[in-house]
């Protein structure tokens, strides 16, 4: 099956099992794993931050930091269709007791005014408002991309009203790519960074958590709480350290596949509206002859998978495991229907 769900169906390469196998580990509990301790100086030094803390998923790394910039009765800020208010369990009012504050952003992004307009005033009534998180990519805004500009602009606010800015980067090596940023450029805006190694990136397992040193100290210690001390990960953590030196660069071919798939969409009579892609997500609407479900129930029959995500639309993201093959034999099948 060429399957198009997600990135994260990826499986590790022999080179990437390579460097698993051979990894020295220890109990990183006690903070005796080199692997896992290489890994988090690693990424911190990637961003020009302080510390790290890797964690089991990219859910976690969120809720962790989310907890530990908030106490309960504070309020998060963030984009309506948002990861961690969406798909991370209900967590924000779970793990941290606090509220959160939607705004109706462009395809998963907000602005300054924005957010300088959802401030809550010094008022007993009200929550106060403490966090500003964003995502980029924004996963539900078909994979689009913050202009740095205007992050910049969100941080000024958070400067003025005392807020902490954190970034939901699942997927920021491709914003980073598509957008010819860098990690630094990052670490100096953000207070904390969340990234994903088990997307783009390609591992099997792990996300990373990066801050300042007491604030990582603080997650690392929420991580225990959560059940996320790991024992012997530095198994895991050297796929994390292999996608992170050998991954990045090549997911530019993704974004191009990724394109090409959505030029073939737009050919169709049974597609509406395609997000317009920026990496390796495409997010189209599906008319006429098909429901989203009907369509990807004739593509799973051709071989390929791919997501219903709404009544109306459906979901294909490009990863390192699509081949160029895969993606002309993806073309050939919609043109076919």
């Amino acid at each position: 099956m060429i399957d198009f769900r997600s990135d994260t169906v990826t499986r590790p390469s022999q080179a990437m099992l390579d460097a698993m196998m051979s990894a020295p580990v220890g109990d990183d509990v006690f903070g005796e794993d080199p692997t896992v301790n290489q890994l988090e100086s690693f990424s911190a030094a990637l961003f020009g931050m302080e510390a790290a803390v890797f964690c089991p998923s990219g859910t976690m790394t969120n809720q962790i930091a989310i907890k530990s910039h908030t106490q309960p009765g504070d309020e998060v800020i963030c984009e309506k269709l948002s990861h961690v208010y969406q798909y991370e369990g209900g967590g924000i009012a779970f793990n941290s007791g606090a509220s959160v504050r939607l705004l109706d952003g462009d395809r998963g992004r907000i602005t300054a005014a924005q957010v300088a307009a959802a401030v809550n005033p010094d008022d007993v009534h009200r929550p106060v408002s403490i966090l500003v998180s964003l995502e980029n990519t924004a996963n539900r805004g078909g994979g689009s991309c913050y202009d740095f500009g205007d992050i910049q602009a969100i941080k000024a606010v958070c400067l003025e009203h005392n807020l902490k800015l954190h970034l939901d980067g699942a997927r920021l090596f491709n914003a980073l790519v598509a957008k010819n940023e860098t990690c630094k450029q990052y670490g100096e805006v953000f207070d904390t960074i969340s990234i994903c190694l088990s997307k783009g990136l390609g591992t099997p397992v792990g996300s990373v958590l990066i801050g300042s040193k007491e604030f990582i100290k603080k997650s690392r210690r929420i991580r225990k709480v959560f059940g996320g001390g790991m024992r012997q990960a530095g198994f895991m953590a050297a796929a994390g350290l292999f996608a992170l030196e050998n991954n990045i660069a090549r997911l530019a071919e993704d974004h191009k596949h990724a394109r090409l798939l959505a030029e073939a969409l737009q050919q169709c009579d049974f597609a509406g509206e395609i997000l317009p892609v920026e990496t390796n997500i495409i997010i189209a609407e599906i008319k006429g002859r098909f429901t989203p479900k009907e369509l990807s129930a004739k593509l799973k029959e051709n071989g390929i998978l791919a997501i219903p995500i709404s009544p109306k639309q459906i979901r294909m993201v490009v990863h390192l495991d699509i081949s160029a093959d895969d993606v002309q034999r993806t073309i050939d099948v919609i043109k076919a229907l």
